[in-house]
């Protein structure tokens, strides 16, 4: 998916949007549905009736009995060239599970819209108005739905592979579970490493000393969780990178929507560690598949200078300024190291690391013009 302009095959995520102050800016779901109804198109049945229906207990259990339907949520922003993959791979890959498209546009000046319409003419269509971000277009497609069971998070780029969804649902209603994963890899068939620890100083100071793939062997050491041999079992994780995610209905109203306060990146760490927080469980499920074509953060310094001070804002939210101090200085080590080698990504982090227009303003699309 594209973000702030930028093609979000290369932003490796979706858009997201102008931030409220430095808290958790978390619209309700009411509020939502409500801000969103104008802008639908074919008229929705909203999120709110949903609930109000009983489409799923409150508990964290399911009953078997209860009929599955999923909405599939996709932020687009210039998403055109990705689109017509993605729309094709979903039949095959929600299998017989009933479902509903929502499409969340973020102002795209190129004919994103124009797709969906042509190829997926039964979805619904949110017209944002603006580039509101990728955590505000996610809430708007699920404000915007009809009633559901679970929540399909996708970006524009991943391609499901068949069958995916039905086995995704099968781990969603193992008890405990809010969130549930599948196995990723690359265009060229490379696994993806999507399981994550949660950030901490340790985590952080490990990856700085010995890099991101040997830190993440280590439980301990590593945030991202880089040992292949992790990748060939089902087990639970602290969070999952976002571009395909399949979200309990229960999940969502337990946790609350997505932060929209982060513009990109770092609002899917967020939900999944407050799920967790709430008791519920990120599965990673290898039996179902999908490709995720992302291009990286990596391609632009821009982008790779928000990636890393959201993560300092995040951990400031968790912990406060006393603990994010530190781990502050230890990022900024960690990215002037590598600026002192030549690389501009880190060049860019460095300066935004140390500006207050980054780190103690709103994060938006501003931050990459």
């Amino acid at each position: 998916m594209d973000r702030a302009g930028v093609d979000q095959a290369s932003a490796g995520r979706a858009e997201v949007g102008p931030a409220p102050p430095d808290g958790v800016g978390v619209d309700t779901a009411s509020a939502l549905q409500d801000a969103v109804a104008e802008r639908v198109e074919h008229e929705p049945v909203g999120y709110s009736q949903a609930v109000a229906e009983g489409v799923e207990h409150e508990s964290v259990g399911y009953s078997q009995a209860a009929t599955e339907r999923v909405v599939v949520a996709v932020v687009t922003y210039n998403s055109e060239p990705l689109l017509p993959g993605l729309l094709e791979s979903l039949p095959e890959g929600m299998g017989d599970v009933p479902w509903e498209l929502v499409v969340a546009d973020n102002a795209s000046s190129d004919g994103s819209v124009a797709v969906v319409r042509e190829l997926a003419p039964e979805a619904r269509i949110v017209q944002m108005g603006r580039n509101a971000g990728y955590a505000a277009g996610v809430n708007a497609a699920v404000a915007a739905a009809g009633p559901h069971t679970a929540i399909l998070v996708l970006n524009s780029d991943v391609r499901l592979g068949p069958g995916c969804v039905p086995t995704l649902l099968q781990a969603l209603r193992e008890p405990g579970t809010g969130i549930a994963v599948p196995r990723l890899v690359d265009a060229h068939g490379e696994l993806i490493a999507s399981m994550r620890r949660e950030p901490t100083l340790l985590r952080a100071l490990g990856d700085a000393v010995l890099g991101t793939g040997r830190a993440g062997r280590n439980d301990a050491l590593g945030e991202m969780v880089t040992d292949g041999r992790r990748y060939g079992s089902e087990q639970t994780t602290d969070w999952a990178e976002g571009s395909t995610q399949l979200i309990s209905a229960a999940c969502w109203r337990r946790c609350g929507p997505w932060d929209e306060s982060y513009f990109l990146y770092s609002e899917e760490v967020d939900f999944g560690l407050r799920a967790r927080d709430a008791g519920l469980v990120t599965r990673y499920v290898p039996s179902a598949g999908a490709v995720h074509l992302e291009g990286g953060s990596g391609s632009s310094p821009g982008l790779w200078a928000l990636l890393v001070t959201n993560k300092v804002r995040l951990f400031r939210r968790r912990h406060g300024l006393a603990r994010a101090v530190p781990f502050w200085l230890v990022v900024l080590l960690r990215e002037a190291s590598r600026a002192a080698l030549g690389r501009q990504n880190s060049r860019a982090a460095v300066r935004a690391m140390v500006s207050p227009r980054w780190l103690g303003g709103r994060p938006g699309p501003h931050l990459l013009t």
